[in-house]
């Protein structure tokens, strides 16, 4: 019988390693996004909306808001040093932005199991709520750090 990980334990055990591998997102970089909170299932990632980021309205284009609220969901799922991907996401824009508003995604787990997790994704305007993401990750078999068990 197969002996249970303690997620938990890895979460804190290799945090330097994780946070490393996770805040080094060169989509997320290329963008400016920076991870400002990470924790165990949490993540928070804040965005300054820059001119080229806009649609024809001239108000942030939504593909940046996604981009930021997938980065936080990215992040929080990957917190355990298991590999994760996003299954499935579905984003809601209740409002809008403009160049040079700052804004923050934070990311919630829900649930997690061994195959699956579960995430809510808040993004923020100041105190106003912009867009929430639903978001289901797909747990890999494989961590993408050395546990001690693995050696």
């Amino acid at each position: 019988m197969k002996k249970k990980i303690d997620e938990q334990q890895i979460h804190i055990k290799h945090y330097d390693e994780i946070y490393e591998k996770v805040k080094n997102d060169p989509y997320a970089q290329s963008l400016g996004i920076q991870l400002t909170k990470f924790k165990a299932g949490f993540a928070e990632a804040y965005l300054e909306v820059q001119d080229h980021m806009v649609n024809a309205y001239g108000t942030v284009h939504g593909a940046i808001i996604y981009a930021l609220a997938d980065h936080a969901f990215s992040v929080a799922c990957n917190a355990f040093g298991k590999t994760s991907m996003g299954l499935s996401t579905t984003i809601q824009f209740m409002e809008s932005a403009k160049p040079g508003d700052k804004i923050v995604a934070c990311a919630t787990e829900v649930r997690r199991n061994f195959r699956t997790g579960f995430y809510r994704i808040e993004v923020f305007h100041e105190q106003n709520l912009i867009a929430t993401m639903e978001a289901i990750s797909y747990r890999k078999d494989h961590y993408f750090i050395e546990l001690d068990e693995q050696k």
